[in-house]
């Protein structure tokens, strides 16, 4: 079946697509030819965050991102050098501050890190983790989003998929939201970050789309 394609960015060229925009550009990255991929340096404490169960607020990381009102899947191969705890890197889909989720693998030295989703509903955020053991920072994630839900998967391979997080986004049907890359270090700077591509591709509204 041919897929509608929303975006498909494979860092192939010198320069992004020009539907891609920056919301808290990075002070240094750029598009490696060579291996085509974008890569990222964070800033010093960056990170996505709204009204937690302990009051911490925070809205500055860094966000590349297009925008669409259909329904799509987004997909993204990341690979992460973390240097501090909570360095994260992966997808973002966002209606506003208020509204918004997203999915990584966060860094946690001397122990398991933890892949999950943060998901963002009038103005407070949650936290849906699980361990994992693994050294190196490399996986495939993506989020579905289908009318007012959204679904999100990892994978090790882009072949097995697990799910992360089913999740309702208090958000008008219709409504054009952000979707894109992300990347942040809440506790230190200069976690270097490497994308493959960003594809988004467009679904119907049949939410068994969310499981192909």
């Amino acid at each position: 079946m041919t897929k509608d394609w929303i975006l498909y960015e494979s860092f192939k060229g010198d320069e992004l697509i020009r539907t891609l925009q920056w919301r808290s550009e990075p002070k240094n990255w750029h598009i490696d030819t060579s291996r085509s991929q974008l890569v990222i340096e964070t800033d010093a404490e960056t990170d996505f965050w709204q009204k937690t169960h302990y009051g911490f607020q925070v809205d500055n990381g860094h966000f590349l991102y297009t925008k669409t009102e259909k329904n799509f899947r987004m997909t993204t191969k990341v690979e992460a050098f973390p240097k501090s705890k909570y360095d994260q890197a992966g997808l973002m889909i966002r209606f506003s501050e208020d509204i918004w989720v997203k999915t990584s693998l966060e860094y946690i030295p001397n122990g398991p890190s933890k892949l999950g989703a943060v998901v963002t509903n009038q103005g407070y955020s949650d936290w849906s983790t699980q361990y994992v053991e693994c050294t190196d920072v490399k996986l495939y994630l993506r989020i579905s989003k289908i009318a007012q839900n959204c679904y999100v998967d990892f994978s090790w391979d882009e072949e097995d998929w697990r799910q992360i997080r089913i999740a309702h986004l208090d958000i008008p049907l219709g409504a054009t939201i952000s979707v894109g890359l992300y990347a942040c270090s809440p506790q230190g700077k200069e976690q270097q970050v490497r994308f493959d591509f960003l594809s988004i591709e467009e679904l119907s509204n049949d939410p068994k789309d969310a499981y192909l």
